[in-house]
């Protein structure tokens, strides 16, 4: 193949046999090195393809047949997967996807870290890999002059109306269509976000899946609600678990969800829930880990990790709303969080207040300033827990890592390929990666966390 030249056609079909899945759940297979990414193949399948899309440097195609299978190919138990864009691989079966985020894993190790004598753990699954998630915010829409609320189809704003997600806690689907119900019934009108017409935007439902806590948070594009009591009194009545309905006015033209202003009409402010023995307070905007028994999972690593005698003071670089820092202040002297949003670290102080614990300070700012201001202000980590979102630690934050030479790093990551290209930076600052330890926090997507321990050399 001439360079710069393209193996393939468009609408024409090709025999090609799958090595991998891509970030995203999509097939891959090659012809004369040349990318094909085709949705709902998986690795070692072979069959016939149409390319639709082509690219300088890949394709995209659709599978037309399929003439051998994978072993890990199942039939998806959710009906309306394949239009729904929640899920990536429930056609895949639960031992298939932990085998293939391993894999992947190792890849992005490998390939962007050139780290290729790390030890990668088998994935941390679930025993039941379903029902999972405790917080469901869901977009309302109107058709044929009813609403619908449901997930919003692959690669559009199309609602697709469901009466249940299968790895939704299922109070959760019970409230959103109940509540749905209630909304139609008084004639609410569901938010048009073309014309910015209508009020029903958004319905969110969070659980307390240790405290059995519901809350209620109805997103609407202004304040006023008519028939507010009595559709107040029939939401309370959905379940006994209802401890909170809160209303998020939203009236800007954006694809954010909530909007600034919080107003609570039945109950309490917060719901609460344990991971582990630590007791959490739970807002409308709380982030809250949407999987608390993963999470456990993950922090018990993170712990065994930083292997803590309670003599070492330990940064929490993007804390959240504490989260670690209080499983971390268990077994440690002293422990900094910082993080950017100050509504998390109002949260994470609330936190510490409602389970008693002292031995933990929290500031408000880029991890990446207040950090070094730390250095230079003498607060030296024994220990250093990062853990920050996709992309990855700030270039400032790993320089000053590498400047203040803690004894360990343990590095807790939502994207493997982040993950690889800082272990790198940090590798070649003088730390060495010990074992990756992959936790799967959200069984059926592509998504894949994992627990970093470096130590300085």
């Amino acid at each position: 193949m001439a360079k710069g030249t393209v193996p393939v056609q468009k609408n024409e079909m090709y025999e090609v046999t799958f090595e991998d899945l891509t970030h995203d759940g999509a097939g891959v297979a090659k012809i004369n090195g040349y990318p094909i990414f085709v949705p709902g193949a998986l690795p070692g399948e072979k069959g016939t393809v149409k390319v639709i899309k082509i690219n300088k440097g890949y394709a995209f195609g659709r599978l037309m047949e399929l003439e051998v299978e994978s072993e890990f190919r199942v039939e998806p138990d959710c009906p309306i997967y394949h239009k729904c864009g929640g899920c990536q691989l429930q056609h895949m079966s639960y031992e298939g996807q932990l085998l293939a985020k391993k894999k992947q894993v190792e890849g992005v190790l490998s390939r962007i870290g050139k780290l290729d004598n790390v030890m990668v753990h088998n994935v941390l699954g679930m025993a039941e890999p379903w029902r999972y998630r405790n917080k469901a915010q869901v977009p309302v829409g109107e058709r044929e002059g009813g609403l619908v609320a449901g997930f919003y189809q692959q690669r559009s704003h199309d609602i697709i109306d469901m009466d249940k997600c299968l790895i939704q806690e299922q109070l959760n689907d019970e409230i959103v269509q109940a509540v749905k119900g209630i909304f139609e019934k008084y004639g609410v009108r569901a938010y048009n976000e073309e014309r910015h017409t209508g009020t029903l935007r958004h319905i969110m439902a969070r659980y307390g899946q240790v405290t059995e806590e519901a809350m209620i948070v109805l997103v609407t594009k202004e304040e006023k609600l008519p028939n507010k009591s009595q559709m107040i009194q029939e939401i309370v009545d959905i379940s006994p678990k209802i401890k909170s309905v809160v209303q998020n006015i939203n009236a800007k033209r954006t694809n954010v969800i909530l909007g600034d202003k919080t107003k609570v009409l039945y109950g309490e402010e917060y719901i609460h829930d344990y991971i582990g023995d630590i007791k959490f307070a739970i807002s409308a905007k709380s982030f809250y880990q949407v999987n608390p028994k993963q999470t456990k999972v993950l922090y018990d690593k993170t712990l065994e990790f930083a292997s803590l005698n309670g003599s070492e003071t330990v940064i929490d670089a993007y804390c959240g709303i504490g989260t670690i820092s209080l499983f971390l202040a268990q077994r440690a002297k002293h422990v900094y969080g910082v993080e950017i949003v100050p509504e998390a670290i109002s949260d994470a102080k609330r936190n510490a207040r409602l389970n008693g614990i002292e031995n933990v300070e929290f500031a408000v700012g880029e991890a990446e300033k207040v950090i070094p201001w730390w250095y230079a202000q003498g607060i030296h980590a024994d220990v250093l827990v990062v853990d920050p979102p996709r992309k990855g630690c700030d270039e400032t934050l790993l320089d000053t890592i590498i400047k203040m030479k803690p004894k360990k790093v343990v590095y807790v990551s939502c994207n493997p390929a982040t993950l690889a290209r800082d272990l790198r930076v940090l590798e070649d600052g003088g730390f060495k990666t010990i074992e990756v330890q992959p936790v799967d926090m959200f069984p059926h997507t592509t998504h894949c966390e994992a627990v970093a321990k470096l130590v300085l050399q």
